[in-house]
């Protein structure tokens, strides 16, 4: 059975990432695939619950201490590795998932206190060397990212932003410059997708990307 595919889609707040994972899986059932979407943090059942306690920090509690936060997303990470994403592969399905360790990389290495080479050697350690196939860079300024975001979140109901959503506009313009990086470093990995368009448009330039890097017809 030959491995399937993985592809993540990553970004800043309001970028579109859960809509565009749904749309592609959507596009690949289409052609005849098994697919998996998924999410981080989370996407298996230990994993949810460590997103659970991560996210749902009450502000009244204050705030995770950088590495404490860093470390919960590699625990949930490495569980929904092992439980999920390389079953999954090893039986010929693809799997998209909203954010991987690219996410980690930017918000707490690149825009946190964290640092990245104390990021790079918790990836090396429990990932050792996994990474997608295909990331899918999802682009958009943090002020219309957050625009969207308070949209959907009033669309849903929702009152109480989580831990990252409520952090600074300075936060968010660090995290962006930091995909931009990430992305110009690994460009054989990583494609910089405009998601700043309306999801039929964004959805169209992600087919192409996938179609052109993992040599679909």
């Amino acid at each position: 059975m030959p491995r399937g595919r993985f592809i993540s889609l990553e970004g800043g707040e309001g970028a579109g990432k859960s809509t565009q994972t749904r749309l592609l899986a959507t596009w690949l059932r289409g052609h005849g695939h098994e697919v998996i979407e998924t999410r981080e943090p989370g996407g298996s059942p230990a994993a949810e619950k460590i997103r659970q306690t991560l996210l749902g920090l009450p502000e009244s509690d204050g705030t995770w201490d950088a590495h404490t936060e860093c470390l919960l997303l590699y625990a949930a990470r490495r569980q929904h590795v092992v439980d999920i994403i390389r079953p999954a592969l090893a039986r010929g399905a693809w799997v998209i998932t909203d954010r991987f360790s690219d996410s980690t990389m930017a918000y707490q290495g690149y825009a946190g206190s964290v640092g990245r080479p104390a990021v790079e050697a918790l990836d090396h350690w429990t990932m050792a060397g996994f990474k997608p196939d295909l990331t899918l860079m999802l682009d958009i300024e943090p002020e219309a990212g957050a625009a969207r975001a308070g949209e959907r979140a009033r669309a849903a109901g929702q009152t109480v932003l989580d831990v990252f959503e409520r952090r600074p506009i300075a936060f968010h313009e660090a995290v962006l410059s930091a995909f931009r990086d990430i992305a110009a470093q690994e460009p054989e990995r990583c494609i910089v997708i405009d998601a700043s368009a309306t999801p039929d448009i964004v959805a169209a330039a992600i087919q192409n990307a996938v179609k052109a890097r993992l040599e679909m017809k």
